[in-house]
């Protein structure tokens, strides 16, 4: 049997994660590297550059960044070769960046659509594209694309948001069925209800938090920390005979 801590172990190879230098994706970039994973992390402003440059230190690992709106003409193909350039290799992707915008039906307006999707769904499938040039080379490589309970549900306020996600899970089964003679893994993380601050608001609306924990067998909102295990699991030898599937880190939300 091999061993159980090598089989996590993320040791010098290389993550490329989207906005994640804040929100959820600062969690999963701090958790590849407390795994001994360097990344590269992508966004299109500089907040939280500093911290996380620290959290490396502390780690004892690198980690690199790059500044670009990952939706304008071309931007897959600067990101891959910017992560490869800087450190010659690229091992795990995380699609991570992502945005909801709320409305009424008959108020949605049309480029709220073409935003949500351009970011959401068309950047994950471009980046995706140029990853897997490299990843096919090497023969080995995780894909891993961030769904939401909106990839089984509805979402009668956020129509893109809820498109995009359903079509995140399957964007990643057909990625999965291309790439697996390559070795490649392609995997989705759908977290649930998360303790956050882009959450507050939801929280301390007394109604809706009140029905969104009957909601959740667990009883309480996920720790962003929560999510790692899922995140290291995906990216890691331990899950090399897992491709396809989508996994809810949820706390039983969706068995109710």
């Amino acid at each position: 049997m091999e061993n159980m801590h090598e089989l996590f172990n993320l040791s010098d190879r290389v993550a490329l994660v989207t906005g994640g230098a804040s929100g959820l994706g600062k969690y999963y970039a701090q958790g590849l590297l407390n795994a001994g994973a360097n990344v590269f992390v992508v966004s299109r402003s500089e907040k939280g550059w500093d911290e996380l440059s620290q959290f490396a230190k502390g780690c004892h690992r690198t980690v690199k960044f790059l500044s670009i709106d990952i939706t304008e003409k071309n931007a897959a193909k600067k990101i891959i070769t910017a992560c490869i350039d800087a450190f010659e290799r690229l091992d795990i992707l995380v699609n991570n960046a992502g945005i909801q915008i709320r409305n009424n039906i008959l108020d949605y307006r049309d480029e709220d659509w073409r935003k949500v999707i351009d970011l959401n769904l068309n950047a994950l499938y471009f980046l995706s594209h140029e990853a897997a040039k490299v990843m096919t080379e090497q023969r080995s490589g995780k894909i891993i694309n961030i769904g939401s309970m909106q990839s089984f549900r509805a979402g009668k306020f956020i129509f893109p948001y809820a498109a995009s996600k359903h079509a995140v899970v399957g964007l990643t089964k057909a990625y999965a069925d291309a790439l697996a003679p390559y070795n490649i893994q392609v995997n989705a993380l759908a977290p649930g209800y998360i303790d956050t601050e882009m959450t507050k608001a939801l929280q301390n609306d007394s109604v809706r938090n009140t029905e969104i924990l009957n909601h959740i067998p667990a009883g309480h909102w996920a720790k962003p920390s929560e999510l790692i295990g899922t995140i290291i699991y995906l990216a890691s030898d331990a899950s090399n005979y897992v491709t396809g599937a989508t996994i809810p880190v949820d706390g039983g939300y969706l068995l109710r």
